[in-house]
């Protein structure tokens, strides 16, 4: 290959991506302006049980708000490092600039800036010590930065609220059934940059997993690069961009609210050798203090609770710091609160 590689960028052999990867055809892809509530849940939670996650399009977030914010996260990104660095994340806040993150003990191809939709007005106690400290670093260029994600946020949102209230419907839920648990909600936006990489047969941009939160809603440049795992066969399939469209990852939250019948999609994101790739994704995530655990009125005797409660403010923040540097042990799971 001719260049010398730092191995923390290198995968295992048998999670190195392959020369070729087939495209992921016959994804579910939502109209969301469609007007007939029940078809529209119908395929949505089809799509959150085979696929574990789909595409939207019509989805009522403006095209000017994201090609907007697309527009503010490059002119950062294109910063000198010196500068992106001001506003570097650190071990007691998981927010701002951030180039040595980890997926699974594997350094990730990328850069990423990271801010919370709603930021607490004070540090979030956590049950048992400690505290979940998420204050935004606002950087002071490019102008319009802070504007940009706020108007946003906001817009999607609303996204999250509506495809949160059709996952509801979809298992025969009320269709605010499950708005109490956002409350106060720690949702984050994160911007992906991917430079060139000169060995993608070796690294990835993010390692193989699960998002941990209750959905993703993801923006993609049309470079392309996200690989999804594909039921039932296990193989990974490339993600074509659809242009204004989002694409929705179901997480692990939901998994473990629905008792399983709905199931989090695994995917990783590949680089490339030649061009840069930026993508956008919204973390919707509950309030800190909500304790995880399958619904009620989805477990009965025949279908008994499938994974023991915890809290979501220990379990993120033990996320978080599993990403901010290697460790020597398998980061936190859901898997780790599956009962027997």
């Amino acid at each position: 290959m001719g260049l010398e590689v730092d191995h923390a960028f290198v995968q295992a052999p048998e999670h190195r991506p392959k020369p070729t990867i087939s495209e992921a055809g016959g994804i579910p892809l939502v109209d969301l302006s469609a007007s007939d509530l029940p078809a529209l849940a119908a395929a949505v939670g089809a799509a959150c049980r085979d696929w574990g996650f789909f595409q939207v399009v019509n989805h009522g977030v403006p095209r000017e708000l994201t090609e907007r914010l697309a527009g503010v996260e490059r002119d950062f990104f294109a910063l000198p490092k010196e500068e992106k660095r001001k506003v570097k994340r650190d071990e007691v806040n998981p927010l701002g600039y951030y180039d040595t993150e980890h997926t699974k003990n594997v350094r990730d191809w990328k850069e990423v800036f990271d801010f919370v939709v709603v930021e607490p007005s004070d540090d979030l106690p956590l049950d048992g010590d400690g505290s979940l400290v998420l204050k935004n670093k606002w950087p002071q260029h490019p102008p319009g930065f802070k504007e940009a994600c706020k108007e946003y946020a906001k817009g999607v949102e609303e996204l999250a609220f509506k495809l949160l209230e059709l996952i509801a419907i979809s298992l025969d839920l009320p269709t605010k059934r499950l708005h109490g648990f956002f409350a106060d909600q720690t949702s984050f936006i994160r911007f992906n940059y991917y430079p060139p990489c000169p060995y993608p047969d070796l690294a990835l941009g993010v390692g193989r997993h699960k998002d941990a939160g209750a959905l993703t809603i993801l923006y993609q440049d049309d470079v392309g690069g996200l690989d999804v795992k594909r039921k039932p066969d296990g193989e990974w399939a490339r993600v074509k961009p659809i242009p204004n469209s989002f694409i929705i990852n179901v997480g692990d939250i939901i998994q473990v609210w629905s008792n399983d019948r709905y199931e989090s999609a695994e995917h990783r994101v590949s680089v490339n050798s030649e061009r840069e790739r930026f993508s956008i994704p919204y973390f919707f995530n509950p309030a800190s203090n909500v304790m995880v655990k399958p619904l009620e009125e989805l477990v009965d005797d025949e279908r008994p609770a499938r994974y023991e409660e915890y809290n979501w403010g220990n379990f993120f923040k033990t996320r978080k710091d599993s990403n901010f540097k290697k460790l020597e042990v398998e980061n936190i799971q859901i898997s780790h609160f599956k009962k027997a």
